[in-house]
């Protein structure tokens, strides 16, 4: 086993051995923070598929939807900087967006998933996937699938054009840039949105935890059964989305898609969620101002997701915790899993930060049992 952990969370280190003996990890990391502090740093197995590439303290996971979490902070920082106000409509800072009857759309229903936009109607071509102008273009004129604000549902890759575009209009920088000169740069993250293409070699590469025969369907295997529905549509346009090894590949690494393609380490998760967690601030860096930070972790939309078809629980930009997707024992934990698995949250109540990254893809929709089982070993220490 590969790094440090403090002597009072052994059993977290265990929890993560028996993932790789026992549950089919190919390689992965875990990192936690007790009120501020780094107290797990842990690291193992391969960040390739052929199994010759150890995964090292500096392997940067594809992160997926954990993304979605760094795009709050940076859309709640303009908040703070005055740039934002979540009670105003989108169309005051991105005019074309009124198309659709969106006039009235507020900022703060782009970050609780209760836009009505979580797909696009029109098929676009699989290039587009990587095309800024031509993905907020097609947002800006789709008419919400729902009335906003009536119910939530997942905007699993919409999100990052949506919130993303908020961020270029309001501060005049890509999303990318502004996280990395406003949160990545300041609290010395290793957490990238848009990577350079010399991280390439850093990065690990990514698997599908194999699944018996018998296995049930899994959420994606659902999804093709009504290709045209707006689940499939916002899953699967612009195409590319689902093609063989795209996540793989330069295009994908470089671009901004601040849903969805962060690159970034388990250590970086868990130092972002510890200074959440300790009121936004640590190190003389004022992430975030307390009530901002009150506001994006109190419940906004809750209940069964239009899009996911499982209960989900939001506050701004960040999923808070439930019985179904568990940070843990405490009920103002809040933070974002990712495809595959990976996570990061934060505790306030605990003082907690937790980050956990593979490349060993799982099909949960909620917390990866992996993760939950790295969880539970955190509070069991404390």
């Amino acid at each position: 086993m590969n790094g440090k952990v403090d002597a009072r969370f052994s059993r977290v280190r265990d929890a993560f051995a028996e993932g790789f003996a026992s549950h089919g990890e190919l390689g992965a990391a875990v990192a936690v923070t007790l009120d501020g502090e780094l107290v797990v740093d842990l690291y193992e197995g391969f960040a390739d598929r052929a199994r010759t590439r150890p995964w090292t303290e500096s392997t940067l996971a594809n992160l997926f939807s954990v993304t979605k979490a760094w795009t709050a902070v940076c859309a709640l920082r303009l908040v703070d900087e005055g740039k934002l106000d979540l009670d105003r409509p989108v169309a005051a800072y991105w005019p074309e967006f009124a198309q659709g009857d969106k006039g009235t759309l507020p900022v703060r229903a782009l970050l609780d998933h209760t836009a009505g936009l979580p797909a696009i109607r029109d098929l676009l071509p699989p290039e587009a996937l990587f095309d800024w102008s031509a993905m907020t273009t097609a947002l800006a004129k789709e008419v919400p699938w729902w009335a906003p604000e009536t119910k939530h549902g997942y905007h699993a890759v919409t999100y990052g054009w949506l919130v993303g575009e908020l961020i270029r209009r309001a501060s005049g920088k890509s999303p990318g840039a502004y996280f990395r000169d406003h949160v990545a740069g300041p609290l010395a993250l290793d957490a990238h949105i848009g990577l350079a293409e010399a991280e390439d070699a850093r990065c690990s590469e990514l698997r599908f935890l194999p699944r018996g025969p018998h296995a049930p369907p899994t959420f994606a295997q659902r999804l093709m059964s009504a290709p045209e529905s707006m689940a499939a549509r916002a899953f699967t346009n612009p195409a590319a989305l689902v093609m063989p090894n795209v996540a793989l590949s330069r295009a994908w690494r470089g671009a901004e898609l601040p849903a969805i393609n962060g690159h970034g380490t388990a250590r970086a998760n868990a130092r972002l969620y510890g200074v959440l967690a300790g009121g936004g601030a640590a190190g003389g860096v004022r992430l975030l101002e307390p009530g901002t930070l009150a506001r994006a972790r109190t419940e906004r939309s809750r209940g069964v997701d239009a899009i996911l078809g499982v209960p989900t629980r939001f506050g701004l930009g960040f999923m808070l915790t439930e019985p179904e997707a568990s940070f843990g024992p405490n009920a103002s934990a809040f933070g974002h899993p990712g495809l595959g698995g990976s996570l990061g949250f934060a505790d306030p109540e605990a003082r907690i930060g937790f980050g956990y990254v593979t490349n060993m893809l799982g099909v949960h929709l909620h917390v990866d049992p992996r993760a939950q089982r790295l969880i539970e070993a955190v509070y069991a220490s404390l």
